[in-house]
């Protein structure tokens, strides 16, 4: 299995460090080396956040991701900030809801996925984040499919155990809608 140094980035709020830990659990239940990174600013809510994931077959040196070769991004700033770095060949996630401008790179694949209007469409609000991962996991096969169901029991706290069937079907939502 390849590694995958992922960067997962938008505002507080959006779920994007419950998105890096999902991707966490996965790799803790596949037994692979792993590492989760989060940051946010000091406003929290609102505020910018992003979330390093680093999934490996060998041991890693730092958990932090300076060439991520998967980016998530789910608003304008993060993707003016992340775009640029990276690598060649990489992979970019785009929540085409909020972020109206393209990636200005050609030697990158970028997938645009309006996960906040599907999220609302289908009375999923709030999972546009879960959307965005379902697509990325789709598309780089980062983790096995048949390990998301254990690593969301893990992660979902017990007080919102009846969101683990939407938070199901709004990955499976963007598997599908870049199958």
């Amino acid at each position: 299995m390849a590694d995958f140094e992922i960067i997962i980035a938008g505002f507080g709020g959006q779920g994007i460090l419950f998105t890096g830990k999902t991707l966490a659990y996965a790799g803790l239940v596949e037994n692979r080396e792993l590492s989760w990174l989060p940051s946010y600013g000091p406003e929290m809510r609102g505020g910018t956040c992003n979330c390093n994931v680093i999934l490996a077959d060998t041991p890693i040196g730092s958990p932090i991701v300076e060439k991520p070769n998967v980016l998530m991004v789910m608003n304008t700033p993060s993707l003016d900030k992340y775009e640029n770095t990276v690598v060649p060949g990489g992979k970019i996630f785009v929540d085409s809801t909020l972020i109206t401008r393209k990636v200005n790179r050609d030697d990158v694949e970028a997938y645009y996925i309006p996960a906040t209007q599907l999220a609302s469409d289908l009375g999923l609000n709030g999972l546009a984040n879960m959307i965005l991962l379902g697509a990325m996991l789709e598309k780089t096969n980062c983790i096995k499919e048949e390990n998301t169901a254990e690593s969301l029991h893990k992660v979902i706290p017990a007080r919102k155990a009846n969101l683990f069937d939407a938070n199901m079907k709004a990955i499976e939502t963007g598997r599908n809608y870049v199958k």
